[in-house]
């Protein structure tokens, strides 16, 4: 029998589900997948072999947790594990009552620390999903330390300083896994979106993991460039102040964010990591603009995207029409190889091949190495029996 594996995905933005359905879809067909998440409706269409199990949140709150426990000092190796919630006893309950049933190959966690070291402490071999940010604490280390493998999203040319060897060593690069991008340019782009052939268009592409692109800046970045066409995709947060000017449009959500991308002439977004990989695969002059995570995600990933010499960096968004020339004036400088090199149309069958080899490894029988004579062997090996009396 084929041993299950178990994924846990982790439903904020939309990030996470991409990539565990492209991995999880490239696996055999003959090993079975279970999905642990909080939400079945982020996900895209899975294989035939993959099912979902929806969990409580781990994080949100329900509304009868106990707030005599809501004080109580959380120890250094877990990150978020309030008291008394029912919800959360449910959801760990749900997982472990799994580990026991299914006798998984292997749980992957994409992401959360204290399931990798559930797992661990469950005798469950796991990967970890390693992600951007300030990561040296307690729980995460325990977490990386206790998986077999780690899993990154993007490419080893995007990792950042700090790392320890053995981390490394145990890590595979997965870049833009779960973007799937098809080759098409500026012209059909445009006539396919129904916008104007020969304009100059800019793109602002907002994730969708917080609360949006603050739309005071794109005013000033907008009207600074009378002629030019501003299109933002996503959400964006409307402050009183900002006065839009005529060339500036917000879209919204759209459908097709690729074909958005791609009939930009310069692009300007968050730091998410399918954003980030959609925007590289096209390959555009690129401002990139990290949005509030925790552990500083997002401000270490476009830390590494301006080192890596693929985009713009900005700390915080342009206060003022200068800024915002200043930093147009650096993008057009960017070598866009450097932004291709950054994602892999085959990451999400390397990463599967990497999970199944993890997962078939781990549970390898020993190999056993037995002597030609076995005569021979047992005379050599057994003990002397002429001193013992029968």
């Amino acid at each position: 029998m084929t041993r299950p594996i178990g994924y846990f995905v982790h439903h904020q933005g939309r990030g996470h589900a991409e990539r565990a359905a492209a991995i999880v879809n490239a696996l055999p067909s003959d090993r079975p997948v279970v999905l642990f998440s909080a939400r079945a409706d982020i996900f895209p269409p899975l294989a035939s072999n993959v099912t979902i199990r929806t969990i409580p949140s781990l994080f949100e709150v329900t509304g009868d947790e106990p707030i005599g426990l809501a004080n109580v000092r959380t120890p250094s190796s877990l990150h978020c594990a309030p008291l008394g919630w029912k919800s959360i006893t449910h959801a760990v309950a749900t997982i472990a009552t799994w580990f026991d049933a299914a006798r998984p190959a292997l749980f992957v966690t994409d992401v959360s620390a204290e399931l990798a070291l559930l797992a661990r402490i469950a005798s469950v071999p796991c990967v970890s999903v390693l992600q951007h940010g300030d990561r040296s604490d307690a729980g995460h280390m325990a977490a990386y330390e206790s998986a077999l493998g780690i899993l990154a999203p993007y490419s080893a040319s995007l990792e950042q300083p700090g790392r320890p060897d053995w981390m490394l060593a145990k890590t595979h690069y997965a870049p833009g896994v779960g973007v799937e991008i098809d080759s098409i340019d500026r012209s059909a782009a445009r006539t396919a979106l129904g916008l104007p052939l020969a304009a100059e268009i800019v793109v602002v592409v907002a994730g969708g993991g917080g609360n949006g692109t603050p739309a005071t800046p794109l005013t000033l970045g907008a009207r600074a460039e009378p002629d030019a066409l501003w299109l933002t995709i996503g959400a964006v947060e409307q402050e009183w102040h900002a006065t839009a000017p005529g060339n500036l449009r917000h879209l919204g959500w759209v459908d097709t964010p690729a074909l958005y991308i791609a009939a930009a002439d310069r692009v300007v977004s968050s730091a998410g990591n399918t954003t980030v990989h959609m925007i590289a695969a096209i390959g555009r002059p690129w401002i990139v603009v990290p949005e509030w995570r925790y552990f500083d995600e997002q401000l270490w990933k476009a830390r590494t995207l301006d080192q890596a010499g693929a985009a713009t960096m900005l700390e915080h968004w342009p206060s003022h029409a200068g800024a915002w020339m200043d930093a147009w004036a650096r993008a057009a400088t960017l070598d866009l190889s450097r932004q291709h090199a950054l994602y892999a149309a085959n990451a999400a069958r390397d990463a599967a091949s990497w999970l199944a080899k993890v997962a078939d490894d781990a549970w390898a029988q020993p190999v056993v190495a037995l002597p030609l004579d076995p005569a021979s062997a047992s005379t050599e090996l057994a003990p002397s029996t002429h001193h013992v009396k029968a």
